[in-house]
């Protein structure tokens, strides 16, 4: 049987405030956004040309919900974007006004960085290095 994550949760605070981050920021693209009623939406997002994971947007709807917008992996890299045009990417970023946290840097990997999204959940832009 072949399995695969097919969506990740993320909270938000709001749909189209992260929709807005997440298309014009990073580029990514909805995927769905399809109201079900009593203000929920099933919205999917996923950087363009993307064909394996995306995020499912998910808006806090309590205030447990709430505090974990911006800490979901606890303060630590929460979400790794893997990129084969690192630092076109970097530049283009950085030009639309996202937060890093970091300068890039080399690592046995690849090249990396720190950013964050609009809530404050950390980021590794990462450019893998060839196998």
């Amino acid at each position: 049987m072949a399995q695969r994550i097919a969506h990740v949760t993320l909270v938000v605070r709001n749909y189209d405030e992260a929709i807005a981050f997440y298309t014009q920021k990073l580029g990514f693209e909805v995927v769905e956004d399809v109201a079900q009623g009593d203000g929920k939406r099933w919205v999917v997002i996923a950087p363009a040309n993307s064909p394996s994971t995306s995020l499912l947007l998910a808006q806090a709807a309590s205030d447990e919900q709430l505090q974990a917008v911006g800490n979901q992996a606890g303060g630590r890299v929460f979400l790794f974007l893997h990129t084969s045009t690192f630092w076109d990417d970097y530049h283009r970023m950085k030009a639309q006004g996202v937060t890093f946290l970091e300068e890039p840097r080399q690592e046995p990997y690849g090249d990396v960085v720190v950013f964050q999204d609009c809530y404050g959940n950390k980021w590794d832009l990462l450019g893998p290095k060839p196998a």
